[in-house]
């Protein structure tokens, strides 16, 4: 690691633009840690995308994404070319400072600086899963990798309300101020639901997830047994929860211990299929970037990934 060519891509206004005030401080510490790299700060929505393939395409080694989990998404975007990796023997690396830091729950990212740089230095590299997801984006189909968990319905409608929001009171209550709005204000949706080629589920739905990780919304264990190297995901389907429900049921959710609930389904799988109408939207990596139909596929083992 010593020789190698390392980029640091920051996105100052995450966090409610805590980040950008830290970032001064957080170079330091870096540098100090004995990173020596390269850095830019992102201006507007995918440019950390950009920013990662033309690091990339400059045969840098390393790519380390600081700021919250979708900074990590459009950073890991970054990654490929028409669905090709740029660079298959660079790594990722990342450093959670956004609002619902659900993938530095997942991967043990440490809070501390200096604790998730050194991780950083010291960790052997590993290979992790990402999903590829398919959906539908005004007139358009997109495809786009994600990290950590992806997601149609009630948690769609909950991130489209927080990133409308200001953030100010940081990834828990911002995440659970959206959830119980939504819950209030969301209406269940017929969705088709297929895993590996089988109908699982065919009848009005709450949500439905896609977990490589094992979190999402600001800190809720919403798949308690996904793991990001396993070449599985994790799908979590809430069949028609009724809104009294689902208030109930969200403590257990925080906690990972919801799934013996009798109207959630949980399985593994690599290919899911979700046709549904377009008031069905997606979550991917806390952003809401479109929605359905979406159609979802394991990429297993493709990232390098260092921390």
């Amino acid at each position: 690691m010593p020789h190698d060519k390392i980029a640091v891509i920051v996105n100052p206004v995450s966090a409610n633009s805590k980040t950008g005030k830290r970032w001064p401080d957080m170079k330091e510490v870096m540098i100090r840690e004995g990173l020596e790299f390269d850095f830019s700060l992102t201006e507007k929505p995918g440019h950390a995308t950009a920013l990662a393939a033309e690091y990339l395409k400059n045969g840098y080694d390393l790519i380390i994404s600081v700021g919250g989990d979708g900074t990590a998404n459009e950073v890991v975007n970054g990654f490929f070319a028409d669905g090709v990796l740029i660079r298959p023997e660079a790594s990722f690396g990342f450093i959670s400072t956004g609002t619902g830091c659900d993938l530095g729950r997942t991967i043990n990212t440490p809070a501390e600086i200096d604790l998730a740089v050194r991780k950083i230095i010291e960790s052997p590299e590993r290979f992790i899963d990402l999903g590829l997801v398919s959906y539908s984006s005004g007139n358009n189909f997109v495809k786009r990798v994600f990290i950590n968990v992806a997601g149609l319905g009630l948690d769609g409608d909950t991130v489209a309300r927080v990133n409308r929001t200001t953030k100010i009171f940081g990834g828990f209550f911002s995440f659970l101020w959206g959830t119980l709005v939504s819950l209030l204000l969301y209406k269940n949706q017929k969705m088709i639901i297929k895993v590996d080629g089988k109908i699982i589920c065919n009848e009005p739905v709450t949500l439905v997830t896609f977990c490589n990780g094992r979190y999402f919304g600001g800190g809720m264990n919403i798949a308690p047994h996904a793991v990001i190297d396993d070449g599985l995901f994790d799908i979590i389907i809430l069949r028609d929860l009724s809104k009294l429900n689902l208030i109930k049921s969200l403590p257990s959710v925080y906690k990972g211990r919801h799934l013996s609930h009798p109207r959630i389904i949980s399985l593994k799988g690599k290919n899911i299929e979700v046709d549904a109408g377009s008031d069905a939207l997606l979550n991917i990596d806390g952003e809401q970037p479109g929605n359905a139909p979406v159609e979802v596929t394991i990429l297993p083992q493709v990232l390098k990934f260092r921390g």
